[in-house]
């Protein structure tokens, strides 16, 4: 307790050197921990949105040129060339057992104009079915229907951010707008999804497949989205699309089919890794600051040789001195890991309701961070400590 209250009393004396010496350390447990929760809110917001689409959702990606090799890893015979997929092949996939709907997706980015006002939106062309693989729903009016595909009538359904931007009001069912000169007439307004990862998905515009390929100038189908009648069945739907590929292109390679368990896993294995690299570069700065409190903690001994020569002539013994000097570090780097992480908690606060940002503090990673950061001090403290305890009275005392 003696050598905590002299500790202390170190750091009141010296109050401005005391915070410049905490700073590293106040600065890397901030970034630890926010750069960590960017991370696990991110990772956790991505994997809402994937599940919320449901179990049974599988995607396809699809190359537009043939790489030439097949299973075997041989030369394909037909590796020139292009094979187009048609719409009628892909849906004809809904007559298998396992599967419930087909959605073969277009999307690009167009200019979207309403009255005096005109914005940049992503436009994406899809089947009516696609609204129940992807659990999308209208908050007013209706979604595309079969007629509209078949006919490319010149209707659309239309996100509410997007409706805000361009009309100021989200209740636009019956209004008009123009995209890259066409008139359309909105029939629907989206359900609202929020903002996810600083970005929202509601500045959206759908338009009838067909008629999205014409704006969009796309003559492939480059990606199907595909729902299997329950969870249970999403193997054996992954069989079937995977089947009906080979058949097509005779080469793996052209194509990837992934269900919602695969794109989770890849997901969070990837944001995990980012998570950890954000994390590690954060963890540099709290070593910087190691460094500060060993160099600010042997200036220190320089300053106070005579008070050691001192407390040695009358009878401290090394072990005295060494734990001084030693509390004296960690005291610092662990203000230093309790400042850092109450600002890093202050700056989630403000990331989160001004930024829109999805963030989740892990009560493990500010523990570690603390951890860490009393370790810090422990380790480049313990030089200077030692140092000090290794003085000899008499030369101490006549130190000037």
């Amino acid at each position: 307790m003696q050598s905590i209250r002299m500790a202390f009393k170190a750091i009141i004396d010296n109050k401005g050197r005391s915070f410049l010496t905490m700073l590293g350390v106040i600065i890397g447990v901030m970034s630890v921990t926010v750069l960590m929760a960017i991370g696990q809110g991110t990772t956790a917001s991505i994997s809402a949105s994937i599940s919320a689409m449901g179990t049974n959702l599988l995607t396809v990606n699809i190359q537009t040129r043939r790489p030439g090799m097949n299973r075997g890893g041989q030369q394909s015979s037909s590796s020139k060339g292009t094979v187009i997929l048609k719409m009628d092949e892909i849906l004809a996939l809904e007559e298998e057992e396992s599967i419930l709907y087909v959605s073969p997706t277009v999307n690009g980015s167009l200019t979207v104009k309403a009255g005096s006002t005109n914005t940049s939106a992503t436009v994406m062309g899809v089947l009516p079915s696609y609204a129940y693989i992807v659990n999308q729903k209208v908050a007013e009016g209706r979604y595309l229907v079969d007629a509209d595909v078949d006919h490319r009538s010149a209707v659309c359904v239309i996100g509410p951010e997007l409706a805000e931007d361009l009309f100021g009001t989200s209740s636009v069912v019956g209004n008009t707008l123009h995209v890259d000169g066409r008139q359309f007439r909105v029939v629907g307004v989206l359900e609202s999804k929020g903002t996810s990862m600083g970005s929202s998905s509601d500045n959206i515009l759908i338009l009838p497949f067909t008629l999205a390929q014409r704006m969009l100038a796309s003559t492939t189908i480059s990606s199907i989205y595909v729902s299997a009648v329950d969870a249970s069945s999403v193997d054996a739907a992954q069989t079937a699309v995977e089947n009906f590929l080979y058949m097509k292109y005779q080469n793996t390679s052209n194509y990837n089919v992934m269900n919602q368990t695969q794109m989770l896993s890849t997901i969070n294995e990837t944001t995990g890794t980012l998570s950890m690299m954000l994390g590690g570069i954060a963890g540099i700065s709290l070593l910087v600051g190691g460094i500060g409190i060993m160099n600010i903690m042997l200036v220190s001994v320089t300053e106070r040789t005579r008070e050691i020569g001192i407390r040695k002539a009358i009878g401290a013994k090394r072990r005295n001195i060494l734990t001084q000097f030693l509390v004296e570090s960690v005291v610092i780097s662990g203000l230093g890991g309790l400042l850092g992480l109450l600002l890093g908690i202050l700056l989630m606060q403000f990331l989160s309701s001004v930024m829109g940002m999805t963030l989740i503090m892990n009560p493990a990673v500010a523990e570690l961070a603390i951890v860490f950061s009393m370790t810090i001090g422990v380790v480049f403290g313990l030089y200077p400590a030692n140092k000090a305890s290794k003085l000899r009275p008499i030369e101490a005392l006549h130190y000037e």
